[in-house]
């Protein structure tokens, strides 16, 4: 199956995107200043996802090589948040572990508050590492 690394890219791009609105639209954000009633999402983790959605259309827009580098550090980096998240209920890439510290919340909260950047980091994971096709014409080497 050949997938597009710049697809894959482009679409985390939009996801990424679609974090940083939806932190911002009433209805999506309860009386307590949390997102869908489980993230609290601040401007850091506005900063955080727009950086992202930033790197993940720039490398899209680049090349396939770039795109395939974006999802497989990007994938690595948020899945691993994911699941530290899901461990300990705090991730690093918000700094949680720091701030916050090991947090005693009940299993299924962890794992739902987790489950967008397992999924996000899981998708580019799987892309940029498994589905990436090397390029025939350039040596085998993925461009």
């Amino acid at each position: 199956m050949t997938v597009s690394m710049r697809g894959m890219a482009a679409a985390l791009a939009v996801a990424l995107g679609l974090a940083v609105v939806t932190g911002h639209i009433p209805g999506l954000v309860d009386a307590e200043g949390r997102t869908f009633g489980i993230y609290r999402l601040n401007a850091y983790n506005d900063w955080l996802h727009a950086i992202s959605a930033i790197w993940a259309a720039t490398a899209a827009y680049l090349s396939r090589r770039a795109s395939m580098m974006f999802l497989r550090i990007f994938g690595t980096l948020y899945f691993l948040d994911g699941v530290m998240g899901v461990a300990v209920g705090s991730g690093y890439l918000d700094l949680g572990i720091l701030i916050k510290g090991v947090l005693d919340l009940p299993l299924g909260f962890k794992v739902l508050a987790s489950l967008p950047h397992l999924i996000l980091g899981g998708i580019g994971i799987v892309a940029g590492f498994f589905l990436a096709q090397p390029d025939e014409q350039h040596g085998g080497r993925a461009r």
